[in-house]
């Protein structure tokens, strides 16, 4: 395969991570019945901590763990609003991220492109070999192979763990899971926590890998395309990977072409990919996919449906009044 080809791939790899990161995340957080729409200004912040505080201690590590704790802070209170106030998770969501997006703007004045942080590969030994894969997959930073795991754990966790089914029922049925004795509340608690942990950690991987420097422009309004991922992704991990693959490539083909092409067709190639989303989100719902069933043999059916899933948890955004339990 060309050299020029596989660099491209690799680069599209690298860029799309904390989108990726952010986007499994936010799966997870939804999955268990909460809305964190104060992702994209989460993502803004924590990616001014975890530059400041690793440039500071010049540790990569202590600015990833900053860079985690300030998301998954963002992603508590949401929960604690939902949770205890009985508060509109849109709402709170909206406001946090506009807060968020705007203190990280006026604290990150002073290191506004001025420090860079050098970004370290992490070949993986005789992985790293292998002809085209090698290139593209395993000589990477530590946050682009965080993402691989990210992905692969969070499909096995909700597929094939009891964990992740009583996950799954608290963003389904919370009224059933409680019934069964499951404290639902807790369960969100700590999932919503967990997503942004990782919501956090993409931003991290922004500053301290791919930028790798503080500046807002290439980050603000990623948040947005996570969670619009994730729709378009039905809330599967694997499909939200791709979803962001999808996205990055694209991005990545704007960029290499616009100086050869006509500026209206770079605007109409960077609204390809949510043209495409609107496309599949409108083939599946609806009498659409039934439409689609009938042509298709009857062995197909159940991996179609399952591929082509675009339903959100039924309790997603909903609050849940648990009694007699702490």
């Amino acid at each position: 395969m060309d050299d020029v080809l596989v660099r491209t791939l690799a680069d599209i790899v690298k860029v799309g991570a904390p989108i990726v990161l952010a986007a499994i995340g936010e799966t997870l957080t939804e999955r268990g019945g909460v809305v964190n729409l104060a992702l994209d200004g989460s993502l803004v912040l924590s990616a001014l901590a975890a530059f400041v505080v690793g440039t500071s201690t010049s540790s990569v590590i202590v600015g990833t763990l900053a860079g985690i704790s300030v998301g998954s802070l963002i992603a508590l209170i949401v929960a604690a609003c939902s949770i205890e106030l009985r508060l509109s998770q849109v709402a709170v969501g909206f406001v946090l991220t506009l807060l968020c997006r705007d203190l990280a703007l006026f604290l990150g004045i002073p290191y506004r492109n001025a420090q860079v942080f050098p970004t370290t590969f992490l070949p993986i030994p005789v992985l790293k070999d292998i002809p085209v894969i090698g290139a593209i997959f395993f000589n990477q930073d530590l946050f682009t192979y965080l993402s691989f795991i990210a992905v692969a754990v969070a499909w096995w966790w909700l597929f094939r763990t009891k964990a992740g089914l009583t996950l799954r029922a608290v963003g389904e049925r919370p009224q059933a899971a409680f019934a069964r004795g499951v404290n639902v509340n807790r369960i969100r608690y700590l999932y919503t926590a967990l997503g942004g942990s990782l919501v956090g950690l993409g931003g991290a991987a922004y500053t301290l890998g791919v930028l790798p420097t503080w500046s807002d422009t290439g980050i603000a309004g990623n948040g947005w395309i996570a969670l619009a991922i994730v729709i378009f992704g039905g809330w599967h991990p694997l499909r939200v990977a791709f979803g962001v693959y999808l996205v990055a490539g694209l991005r990545t083909i704007v960029t290499s072409i616009q100086a050869q092409v006509p500026p209206q067709v770079v605007e109409l190639l960077n609204a390809l990919p949510w043209l495409l989303m609107l496309l599949t989100l409108f083939l599946v719902s609806g009498p659409y996919l039934d439409r689609l069933m009938k042509v298709l043999p009857p062995r197909l059916h159940p991996p179609i449906r399952t591929l082509l899933r675009a339903r959100p948890p039924s309790a997603l955004g909903t609050v849940f009044e648990q009694e007699g339990r702490s």
